[in-house]
């Protein structure tokens, strides 16, 4: 259907005492929260600023007020009662997490970079988030631009899934919001999130607060006319509404109008509030560099403070009333910073935990399964010997069934994934079996596909989502970056512990730069990732078990040589089979070298070893790594020491490729063991090319490794 649109930004409400309060909100609370938030931004600014006869203090390292912004979040706020809410927030945001439960002291203790808070000093103080497993749940914010749009609209998914496929009533009439400037409004982030709340009718409002200025750009270079809810007045299933940040009785008005139409069942809303910003971006920046003291003024005159107690008393409290109550919040306010201040610095000992979770922490993050759930599941690391053979594909497709028959929690995503079944057919037929609300195709956008999966992970999912291609990853790198900082950068509050299942590497006696990227190491170096590449279809049955059960994030690479002939084929190693991340195996034992390898490319240099000849029969000691993050530095040390020789193969780029992390550690732990140089095989430092004689020079070859072997082993 069309969107709805009612009355124009900019559209000013005389606000006068003659003007009735709303009724059904909490005014009191409001105007608590907007003059916390107002005194907040005070205490961090001034203590900031250098004073003619004292030192300036520093309290905040870097500071982000909300002034301006305060009132319409607290009105928010107020209305985000559902016990299942969840909000994507962003750095200008703090009024709307003091509205639904943060406290004081945590709102100084986290930009003091205290110990304690949402992320124990280690991050900015204005990333906030709030884990509430009966309340409004903050998603963990992120520094940059737009990422917490997608997130918002997979919470938005998680309500629908959980109401309605687990039957969960606790989820009806849930909602999810993503707050964001007008700046916001440009990123993929925005776009992404759209489509999927209107193509699928989510319960979602995004919150659009327009303040005219992208740090020093303004709104028109943003949206065309600079009026982003007038732009979308034709955009299908969304009804958008446009008003005054700054009059709190248009304000609540529209508001309240938009959380009833989602609460309703009726899809998405957008409401674009316009409101000043009365400071400087960040405490760095200085405004008056980019803006005359004319349009300051002008924002000034707008500030929304002196308008809420305006449309206040005295049709709604007294003038001592709302002395009183300024009062209050300078009391407590006084009393948070005091306790804020007297909290330790953090912890310079710890700052390594939780890059992954750790089943020893007395709490649980916020995300995924729980311990109970994951230790009922059944697990053997002991594989079937009865099982059919299977090809690499039929074992992961097999794997995803079972995994989806025995819980509830398990959904699978992405582009193609549903009818066809994957441009691998890998997922063919899951969807016919478990229907379109757990096995479902998603819009053209990779942001997407792993934002969503972000927060139905955080909801308690366990979402599998599909890249259809390594290369194309790209786009979502930003959501899977602060997918795998979530543990550590929130100290254990919440995870996030998605499995990214992405086909890459060369195909069958063909490449081309797109679809056959293997650039295995951009994720090893991604902090927080489990990075697995099996080479055959037991190994993937195992390893894609441990995924889907573990308390971490993971990137499983599904070679396309292997989904495209019969290389790795194996017997089906069993419905309870689960693989130990970071166990390296031992393909074929040896004396005087050690072969280190992973994925398509294990084959490759096991057909190598076996063409050596009768007098270097047993002179091979062949490892498949199996995963690369975490890698079984054990077992290639144990077997450089005994053989004395090593050799690493891989098809991603010779330089900073995986392999130089792997030489680099014997160098350093295996050194004086070693009888000749370290040595590594890998193509050339330049894209995968397309006609098979290219293909063949850049990608190791088995004659390739074979020579390399016999000139090692020479020396």
């Amino acid at each position: 259907m069309p969107a709805k649109t009612a009355e124009r930004a900019g559209a000013r409400v005389a606000t006068s005492p003659a003007v009735t309060p709303r009724a059904g909100f909490d005014w009191r609370r409001i105007a608590y929260n907007t003059l916390v938030s107002r005194a907040l931004d005070d205490v961090e600014e001034q203590t900031n600023k250098q004073k003619a006869s004292v030192p300036r203090e520093h309290l905040v390292l870097y500071q982000f007020s909300a002034r301006g912004h305060d009132m319409a979040q607290s009105i928010l706020g107020s209305l985000l009662t559902g016990e299942h809410d969840g909000a994507g927030a962003y750095y200008r945001s703090r009024p709307l997490l003091l509205s639904v439960g943060l406290s004081i002291e945590d709102a100084f203790g986290s930009p003091l970079g205290r110990a304690g808070g949402f992320s124990d000093g280690r991050d900015i103080g204005v990333v906030c988030n709030l884990p509430n497993p009966h309340g409004v749940t903050v998603l963990p914010m992120a520094g940059d631009v737009g990422s917490q749009y997608t997130p918002a609209a997979g919470w938005a998914q998680s309500i629908v899934y959980h109401r309605d496929s687990l039957g969960d009533a606790s989820y009806a009439r849930c909602l999810s919001v993503a707050l964001g400037g007008d700046g916001s409004v440009a990123t993929n982030g925005f776009w992404a999130s759209l489509t999927m709340a209107t193509t699928l009718k989510l319960p979602m409002l995004f919150y659009i607060e327009d303040n005219d200025l992208g740090i020093s750009v303004r709104g028109g270079m943003q949206t065309p006319g600079g009026d982003i809810a007038r732009n979308l007045a034709a955009f299908g299933n969304l009804f958008v509404l446009n008003g005054d940040g700054c009059d709190p009785h248009d304000a609540s008005g529209k508001l309240a109008e938009a959380v009833a139409h989602v609460r309703g069942g009726q899809g998405p809303a957008l409401v674009r509030l316009t409101v000043p910003r009365l400071s400087s971006h960040s405490g760095p920046d200085n405004q008056k560099g980019y803006r005359s003291e004319a349009e300051i003024a002008a924002d000034q005159a707008r500030d929304p403070l002196p308008r809420l107690r305006e449309y206040l008393v005295p049709a709604f409290m007294t003038a001592g009333e709302w002395a009183a109550l300024e009062g209050d919040v300078a009391r407590d306010v006084q009393r948070g910073l005091d306790a804020a201040r007297a909290r330790p610095m953090p912890d310079a000992r710890t700052v390594a935990q939780h890059v992954f979770a750790d089943d020893r922490a007395e709490s649980e993050a916020m995300g995924g399964l729980s311990r109970a759930e994951r230790a009922a599941l059944r697990g053997t690391d002991v594989p079937s010997d009865d099982g059919d053979l299977l090809r690499f594909a039929e074992a992961i497709r097999r794997t995803l069934r079972h995994e989806l028959t025995v819980n509830p929690k398990v959904v699978v995503f992405g582009e193609d994934v549903g009818k066809k079944g994957g441009v691998h057919l890998v997922t063919e037929g899951l969807q016919k079996q478990f229907g379109a609300e757990r096995v479902f195709d998603t819009s053209l956008s990779e942001e997407g596909i792993i934002g969503r999966a972000v927060a139905m992970a955080i909801s308690g999912l366990v979402p599998v989502a599909e890249i259809q291609f390594r290369k194309y990853a790209d786009p979502a790198a930003e959501q899977l970056n602060n997918c795998g900082t979530m543990r550590w950068r929130t100290a254990n509050r919440f995870a996030a512990p998605i499995v990214v299942r992405m086909p890459g590497g060369f195909g069958k006696d063909v490449g081309d730069p797109w679809h056959s990227l293997s650039d295995e190491v951009r994720f090893a170096h991604a902090y927080g990732w489990q990075v697995i590449m099996p080479s055959n279809a037991a190994d993937a049955v195992g390893l894609l078990r441990a995924a889907m059960r573990s308390p971490n994030p993971s990137i499983f690479f599904e070679h396309r040589s292997l989904l495209m002939t019969g290389d790795g084929s194996a017997r089906y190693p069993g419905d309870d089979y689960v693989l130990p991340l970071g166990r390296a195996r031992v393909v074929r034992e040896g004396t005087a070298l050690t072969l280190v390898t992973w994925g398509a490319m294990v084959h490759r240099c096991s057909d190598a070893a076996a063409a050596l000849g009768e007098a270097h029969a047993d002179a091979v000691e062949l490892i498949d790594l199996r995963t690369i993050s975490p890698w079984d530095r054990e077992t290639v040390l144990t077997s450089v020491k005994k053989t004395g020789r090593c050799l690493i193969v891989h098809e991603d780029n010779l330089t900073a490729g995986f392999g130089s992390e792997i030489a680099s550690t014997l160098a350093q732990e295996a050194f004086w063991y070693l009888d000749a140089p370290v040595e590594r095989l890998a193509p050339r430092d330049i894209p995968v090319p397309y006609h098979p004689d290219l293909l063949e020079a850049v990608i190791p070859t088995v004659s390739g490794i074979r020579e390399r072997i016999e000139a090692l082993l020479t020396l």
